[in-house]
């Protein structure tokens, strides 16, 4: 892998490393009790934002590994799938069993992109809100993996 992806992958780990750091007391808050409004809207953010921070090392790879990068209505759902697939030029990104769990990451930024916050329902997000450390914790494990054997 050349050097200069490695560190952008590199910098946008250490940038959704920050994110959970910051969010911490929030989802603490939210594994002890319900969130109100401004909580509930607050995690949506967060969810928000770490699926982008995602998104964006995928984006990083397909753009300047896979030198392509998927396009039309469904893009977002396209870039998640290539990061499961291995190519002639690199390994998979993440296993596969872990899609899934990823993927509820993908369909609740698009959510709540498209959504006024007072739709948010608590019982809608509460597993990812509660397991979002921990899916950060697997899916850096992987991308580093990622960068050592590419």
């Amino acid at each position: 892998m050349d050097s200069g992806v490695k560190r952008k992958i590199e910098f946008e780990i250490t940038q959704l490393d920050q994110l959970l750091s910051d969010a911490e007391p929030l989802l603490a808050l939210c594994k002890i009790k319900v969130p109100d409004f401004v909580e509930l809207s607050a995690a949506a953010l967060c969810l928000h934002s770490f699926y982008n921070g995602v998104e964006n090392i995928l984006l990083l790879i397909v753009k300047q590994i896979d030198a392509e990068i998927p396009i039309g209505d469904k893009w977002h759902k396209k870039l998640l799938d290539r990061a499961f697939e291995q190519t002639n030029l690199r390994t998979a990104v993440f296993r596969e069993d872990f899609k899934e769990k990823i993927s509820e990451y993908l369909n609740f930024r698009h959510f709540v992109r498209h959504a006024y916050s007072f739709k948010l329902k608590w019982t809608e997000i509460e597993d990812l809100v509660v397991n979002m450390e921990e899916i950060w914790a697997v899916l850096k494990e992987e991308l580093n993996l990622f960068m050592k054997n590419n």
